[in-house]
């Protein structure tokens, strides 16, 4: 039996993807992702606020790169704050740094490693340069993509798809009662991204994430395997109360059972391998930027009364045997020689 990704290897070229990440743990697992599969070139990582402060979620990713031993990906700071209001504080989602606050040793030298040109200008560029063949995965709050189609309108035709990991489809929120945490600390921004980005794209809800969970034994399984990634991945884990089973008892559990979720996974793994999602719904969706309870929230069009032109791909359910096979590999990095 032939693994997720020999599959790729000799049938399909590499699809060029830049990671717009607000790196936190879960982005983390999902940039491993896509630095193991063998069909995906990673052209640029942009930097945005989310999980933690722009300046660590920088360090983060630079960090990730160190330890899967691919330095040589250019990382871009971008956007730290949204695009309007003074927005909220990070939260302690993944402790004060993204990374669960266990890392000691910081890179005092991380400035140097980062472009000098913004995130932002960088996306435009890159896919400008490509057109019609960048794929763009956004794991964070999408700020640094309202941006780009504010100084480029263009900008969304010329990508070849869009990944998006946020919003909601059931009215149930992980931050706030109605929403989701990445649109949530932008809700302008998710706005102008699901209007006016007309390329195809996907969504991974927190309830799509959620509804398709692993079980804690294969997260214990997967970050005891022995290699330099599931030791780090295990270490920034170690005192993260989202990763604990306990702490999520009354947290998520309460909608959808005891389970392991690795959110921003499930939009990279529809971008390594499309055949994962194995069931989609096609329709408009807007964003709700009123209300004191349901501001950020997702709304699916499913019967046309927003009277919208353009559809999105909102995944409902996924191949969790191929996604628990991407999860394994992305934590055997780097391979021994």
């Amino acid at each position: 039996m032939f693994s997720v990704f020999e599959t790729f290897q000799e049938t399909m070229e590499k699809k060029q993807v830049i990671i717009d990440t607000d790196c936190g743990i879960d982005d983390a697992q999902a940039i491993m992702m896509a630095l193991a599969a063998p069909n995906i070139q990673i052209v640029g990582i942009t930097c945005v606020f989310g999980n933690a402060v722009v300046e660590n979620v920088c360090q983060n990713v630079l960090r990730v790169l160190s330890v899967c031993e691919h330095e040589g990906i250019p990382v871009f700071r971008g956007s730290g704050g949204p695009l309007v209001g003074a927005g909220s504080s990070p939260t302690d989602h993944f402790g004060t740094d993204g990374f669960g606050d266990v890392i000691k040793d910081k890179d005092t030298q991380w400035e140097e490693k980062i472009q000098g040109e913004h995130a932002v200008s960088a996306m435009i560029r890159l896919v400008t340069e490509n057109q019609k063949q960048v794929s763009l995965v956004a794991l964070g709050p999408l700020t640094n993509l309202a941006l780009a189609v504010r100084l480029d309108p263009s900008f969304p035709q010329k990508l070849k798809d869009l990944y998006i990991m946020g919003g909601n489809m059931e009215g149930k929120g992980n931050i706030t009662l109605c929403a989701e945490f990445n649109f949530v600390m932008d809700p302008e921004s998710a706005y102008i991204v699901l209007e006016e980005f007309l390329c195809t794209t996907y969504i991974a809800s927190w309830e799509y994430a959620c509804r398709n969970a692993l079980t804690w034994e294969f997260f214990e399984e997967m970050i005891n395997q022995d290699a330099p990634a599931a030791a780090f991945m295990k270490k920034i884990t170690s005192k993260c109360w989202a990763y604990s089973k306990e702490a999520m008892m009354n947290k998520r559990d309460v909608y959808f059972g005891p389970a392991f979720v690795s959110y921003d996974a499930y939009a990279m793994s529809a971008c390594i391998d499309g055949s994962l999602v194995t069931e989609k719904i096609e329709c408009p969706v807007r964003v709700e930027l009123q209300g004191s309870m349901c501001r950020g929230m997702m709304v699916l069009d499913r019967t046309n009364q927003l009277k919208k032109n353009h559809s999105v791909f909102v995944l409902a359910k996924c191949d969790v045997d191929k996604l628990s096979q991407l999860l394994r590999m992305s934590l055997r990095q780097p391979c021994k020689k």
